[in-house]
């Protein structure tokens, strides 16, 4: 029967009922879905071993005969075995089958036959382990290069590789399955066509090349790497030119009088890159479009003042501004920072789930009243009104998800949107997560930032480390000392508040320390880090709520335990906390026995202090999934793409994809952009509905 894309994977000879109801849970349900389950790794079969060549353990391919099958009994039930005896024209090898009674009704003794599997030596000679058995004439598990599939449910690789082999060889994939990729693309980057790729990367031919098959650098993977991330590509431009396609009501006043404001109200002056940036932003203000751009720069690169400047721009042209930040504290310092710098011109407001005078800020902002208003969530909530919101800043917005971005961009018409985060972010991340959104980057330190000392030690320097820190306290420093766990853990080796905070509070006896972790009631965290930050309180022992938003300028040390429980960004942005004052600064990160990933860590994390080298690392070390979380970011999943190893395919594909929008006509890219603008339309509804 002939088959196609979309046949049901039920109507294909072999699978039966059960195996289809598996198959369709796993979300196999067509031809196609089949097609696009693509192998793990490749093994390497063309070579066919001679049996008195054998020298070393290892997996081998083998041609001969089989005789003396025999069922063999063993105490231990659900287990059968079967035995016999394998030869060649250069010898003869034991051979074992566990849990295949029915192999010696298939095997005719006699006849040619291929075998794969793993010798050990056992006992003094040669044993062949449960191998695959196949006619010589007719092989599909060996003389070749063999695809390893991951399992789909109870089906394993064997069954999968016979499944595939079938629809191949039944299939016309030139005839039923178009690229729809431009044909100039592929020519320009010199790739095959999806069909072409398809069949290499099932059947690969055998002049390939394993190594690059097993390293995803053959033509066929390449071909499918680049189409997922042109297709993504595609997708987030299409996105953008959704949000800023419609025109803005508002429109702000850029001039003289405006500059002399400014200048005015900064206290001083500005890096070359955050002179770039504002560029940047007020370029996109001054456009007729809603505004849409991330900033992003490493701690203490100077993003508020950059928020600060455009949130000006916005309040002089008649306009209200809102930051929105992810925690209450974090949000009352911004409060401070701007009353400091903007109070004496303009009203600003705090919003807050716990404010006592919450209902009488939402009245004068709904009337205008109100020129910028600082908040957490609050902000979004229903109640919340703006007479003319100009100009919205989302601070750390990976603590946010999309949804929160869009519920804010809805509070005023199409207000122009300005995202911050403190986490660097490397460039091939920023393409696929925040890829819907114009990038900037702080990539410079102010003057006058105190170089920060980082020094990595093992436990066994623990006694000295605190000895010294005792002495930095008698002479006036201010210190952090975070813990990865509040109670002690049987599953997790790692130094906790519980087991070591009191200890450590004794021995620090005689200036002022405190313990505050995320199950402290949210008052007294509150007031615990308001005194350690007005310099009551010495030594602040916390968790690592104290990671991101906390600025207290004469905390000068900073003591990580069992660093090696924490990431790269996350140990840097530790190391943020300290370092804002004039006071020479010192973090120290105490680790217990490290793998091999965390000697890396260790190693960089003493290393530099350049927080986009940190985050480049941490994403080469952990992957894209840990860094900022899958579902919080809205981090596409891919077949065989990988933003880490081809991020030189991302590149391209983000260029070609923005030719392509622009002059899709000349690429004949028409109706592969209708699809991709429905695709989009659907990621942007998942996302933004939460």
């Amino acid at each position: 029967m002939p088959i196609d894309l979309h046949t049901p994977l039920a109507e294909l000879k072999g699978i039966g009922p059960a195996r289809s109801r598996a198959l369709a849970a796993a979300g196999f349900e067509r031809v196609l879905d089949l097609l696009f389950h693509l192998p793990l790794r490749y093994e390497d079969r063309r070579r066919v071993a001679k049996i008195a060549e054998l020298s070393t353990d290892g997996s081998y391919t083998f041609e001969g005969t089989l005789r003396n099958l025999r069922d063999i009994r063993v105490r231990r039930r659900g287990l059968t075995l079967v035995r016999g005896w394998l030869d060649d024209e250069t010898g003869s090898l034991p051979v074992v089958w566990f849990n295949r009674p029915y192999l010696r009704s298939q095997v005719v003794e006699g006849d040619l036959y291929l075998v794969h599997g793993a010798v050990r030596r056992r006992g003094g000679r040669w044993e062949l382990g449960n191998p695959t058995c196949e006619s010589a004439s007719a092989a599909l598990h060996g003389g070749r290069i063999v695809p390893v599939y991951p399992s789909i449910g109870k089906m394993g690789s064997i069954g999968l590789r016979h499944l595939l082999d079938k629809v191949l060889g039944q299939l016309d994939l030139e005839r039923t399955l178009p690229d729809r990729l431009p044909e100039a693309l592929l020519e320009r980057h010199d790739l095959v066509r999806l069909p072409t790729a398809l069949h290499e990367v099932h059947a690969p031919p055998d002049g390939a090349d394993v190594d690059r098959l097993n390293a995803r650098r053959s033509t066929g993977h390449l071909r499918l790497i680049y189409g997922e991330f042109l297709e993504l590509q595609l997708e987030l431009a299409l996105l953008r030119a959704r949000e800023v396609r419609v025109e803005k009501d508002h429109r702000y006043t850029i001039d003289n009088r405006l500059r002399e404001v400014v200048r005015g109200l900064m206290p001083f002056r500005l890096t070359g890159a955050q002179k770039r940036v504002v560029k940047e932003i007020v370029d996109d203000l001054a456009s007729p479009h809603p505004m849409l751009r991330l900033v992003q720069g490493d701690v203490g690169s100077g993003k508020t003042i950059v928020a600060a400047l455009a949130l000006v721009v916005a309040i002089e042209s008649g306009l209200q501004g809102c930051f929105m930040a992810p925690t209450e504290l974090l949000a009352e310092q911004h409060y401070r920072t701007f009353g400091e710098l903007l109070g004496r011109r303009y009203r600003i407001g705090l919003l807050t789930g716990s404010r006592s005078q919450a209902s009488a800020l939402r009245r004068d902002l709904a009337k205008g009243r109100i020129q910028l208003v600082i908040g957490t969530h609050a902000l979004i909530q229903e109640s919340v009104d703006f007479r003319r919101l100009g100009l919205a800043v989302i601070d750390e917005q990976h603590r946010f998800g999309v949804a929160q971005r869009e519920v804010l961009q809805r509070k005023g018409d199409r207000p122009d949107i300005l995202v911050m985060t403190a986490t660097p972010i490397p460039r091939s991340l920023a393409l696929t997560v925040y890829g819907d959104l114009a990038l900037s980057v702080i990539d410079e330190l102010p003057p006058g930032r105190t170089p920060i000392t980082t020094r990595v030690v093992e436990e066994s320097e623990r006694a000295d480390v605190y000895s010294w820190l005792r002495k930095e306290l008698e002479k006036g420093a201010q210190a952090y000392v975070v813990f990865p766990l509040i109670d002690e853990s049987e599953r997790v080796r790692a130094k906790s508040i519980e087991a070591m905070g009191k200890r450590l509070r004794g021995f620090l006896q005689g200036h002022a320390s405190a313990i505050v972790h995320g199950r402290s009631p949210l008052e007294e965290r509150d007031e615990l880090l308001r005194r350690f930050a007005a310099g009551d309180i010495r030594v602040l022992i916390a968790t690592t709520i104290i990671e991101v938003g906390i600025d207290v300028p004469t905390a000068s040390i900073m003591i990580i335990e069992s660093a090696e429980r924490f990431g790269l960004s996350q140990l840097h942005q530790l190391r943020g906390r300290i370092g804002r004052g004039r006071a020479k600064s010192t973090c120290v990160a105490i680790h217990g026995t490290l793998s091999e990933s965390g000697e890396r860590r260790m190693e960089m994390f003493g290393a530099t202090t350049d927080g986009f080298r940190i985050a480049e690392a941490d994403l080469d070390i952990r992957g894209p999934g840990d860094l900022l979380g899958t579902k919080q970011a809205g981090l596409p999943t891919f077949r065989v793409a990988n933003i880490v190893a081809d991020r030189v395919w991302l590149e391209r594909a983000r260029a070609d994809a923005c030719e392509v929008i622009e002059r899709p006509e000349e690429f004949g890219a028409e109706s592969l952009l209708d699809r991709m603008s429905a695709r989009a339309t659907d990621r942007y509804e998942r996302f933004a509905g939460g």
